[in-house]
C-alpha cells in the first residue's frame, strides 16, 4: 500500500467545499431554513429581512437621534394606557442613552471615557404592557430589538443556552451588521426567575451562574460571533473567507448595547409590603396598608430588597434605572381595546371591511 498517495480527509473535504463555491453556492440547509451565507442571493439579508440599504439608512437615524424624552412619551401614549410612570422613567433613559452613543459617533475620544449605561429593570405583574412598551420604543427609533426569557439560559459550559447567544441573535437579525448590532436593545424577560434560590447544595448554573455571566454582557464585553458549538455559523464564515469577499467582523462590543430586564416579581411584592405594614406600626405610622395589592409595593422596592430576593449585589448594580408598572383593571381594558391606536376591535373592523369589499 502506498502511504504517499493518500489523503487527509478534511483538506479533501476543504477541496471539494472550494470547487463547489467557485461553481456557484452550495445549497445548505439547516434546521431554520437555508443557512445564512450559503448562496449569493442570502448573503446581504438575513431571516428579519434587514438589508444592507436598510441597516445603513438605521444608522443614519442612530446619527442624528433627535428625539426628546416628550415626544417617545407621547408616541407611547397613543398605543400604550396607563403606565405613565414607566413612560416618563423609560423615555428619558433612552434619550439619554442614544444621545451618548450619537455624541461617541461623532467624537470617538469620547469611548474611552467611562460612562455609567443606563441599563433598565422593569417590574410589574403579568400583562401589563412592559414587552409592549419595549417594542413600541425599538420601532420608533429603528434599532434592532431582540427578545428572549431568562429561563432558558443556564451558566455556561451546562446544558442550555449561553447568555453570549443574545447578542449572536442581535448581530443575525441586524444583517450580520455589526455597527449596527452594538446599538440595538437587548430584553429579557422573566428576569426574577433567575434570583438564586440560596441553596447550598452545588451550583445554581440556572440562577446565579446566568447572573454572573451578564455582569460582564451587561457592561462592556467582547462577544465571539460564531459560537464554536454552531457548526453552521462556522461554516458560513468559512465560505464568506473562501469567496474572498471582505471578512466580517468576528467579535462584537456591547459597551453600547442597551440591556432590559423585566419581571413580575410576586414574591418580591410580599416582601416589600411586609417592610412597609411593619415600618407603618406605632406612632406616626399609617392605616390602611394591609388593603393594597401587593404589586402595588414593587414602586417602593429598595436595592437591598433585590439582595434579599436572590440577586447578586454586582447584578442590581448593573441596572441602575427601575421602575414599576401599575396593575391594570376592568376600565383599562376597556380602553385598550377600544381607544389604543392599533387596538383589537379596530383590526376586527379593517378585516370585516376586507371581507364585505
Amino acid at each position: 500500500m502506498n502511504n504517499s498517495n493518500d489523503k487527509n480527509p478534511m483538506d479533501e473535504l476543504q477541496e471539494k467545499l472550494q470547487q463547489a463555491l467557485k461553481s456557484g453556492g452550495i445549497p445548505v440547509a439547516g434546521p431554520f431554513g437555508p443557512m445564512m451565507g450559503a448562496t449569493p442571493e442570502a448573503k446581504n439579508t438575513t431571516g428579519s429581512g434587514v438589508s444592507d440599504q436598510e441597516a445603513n439608512e438605521i444608522l443614519e437615524r442612530i446619527r442624528g437621534f433627535n428625539f426628546k424624552p416628550r415626544e417617545i412619551r407621547d408616541y407611547l401614549n397613543r398605543y400604550v394606557v396607563k403606565q405613565q410612570e414607566a413612560k416618563k422613567v423609560l423615555s428619558v433613559a433612552i434619550c439619554d442613552h442614544y444621545n451618548h452613543v450619537r455624541q461617541c459617533i461623532e467624537n470617538p475620544q469620547l469611548r474611552d471615557r467611562d460612562y455609567h449605561k443606563q441599563n433598565i429593570l422593569l417590574l410589574g405583574p403579568t400583562g401589563v404592557g412592559k414587552t409592549y412598551l419595549l417594542r413600541t420604543i425599538a420601532k420608533l427609533i429603528g434599532v434592532p430589538f431582540v427578545k428572549a426569557d431568562a429561563t432558558k439560559f443556564s451558566e455556561t459550559g451546562y446544558v442550555g443556552y449561553d447568555v453570549e447567544d443574545l447578542v449572536r441573535d442581535l448581530y443575525k437579525i441586524s444583517g450580520s451588521n455589526a455597527e449596527l448590532a452594538q446599538y440595538g436593545i437587548i430584553y429579557i424577560d422573566e428576569i426574577d426567575k433567575i434570583a438564586s434560590s440560596g441553596s447550598t447544595h452545588g451550583k445554581d448554573v440556572s440562577g446565579r451562574g446566568v447572573q454572573i455571566n451578564l455582569l460582564k454582557l451587561m457592561e462592556d464585553a467582547d462577544v465571539n460571533l460564531f459560537s464554536p458549538t454552531d457548526m453552521m455559523a462556522q461554516m458560513s464564515a468559512m465560505m464568506e473567507a473562501s469567496r474572498g469577499g471582505k471578512p466580517k467582523k468576528r467579535t462584537l462590543n456591547t459597551r453600547h448595547i442597551l440591556f432590559i430586564v423585566s419581571g413580575a416579581f410576586d414574591k418580591l411584592g410580599e416582601t416589600v409590603k411586609k417592610r412597609m405594614e411593619a415600618a407603618a406600626v406605632g406612632f406616626g405610622g399609617t392605616s390602611g396598608q394591609g388593603d393594597k395589592d401587593a404589586s402595588e409595593y414593587l414602586s417602593q422596592v429598595s436595592t437591598s430588597d433585590f439582595i434579599k430576593y436572590g440577586f447578586e449585589p454586582e447584578f442590581v448594580g448593573r441596572l441602575p434605572v427601575r421602575v414599576a408598572c401599575e396593575q391594570l383593571n376592568t376600565e383599562d381594558l376597556a380602553a385598550i381595546l377600544t381607544s389604543s391606536e392599533g387596538n383589537l376591535l379596530e383590526q376586527y373592523r379593517m378585516d370585516f371591511k376586507g371581507i364585505r369589499d
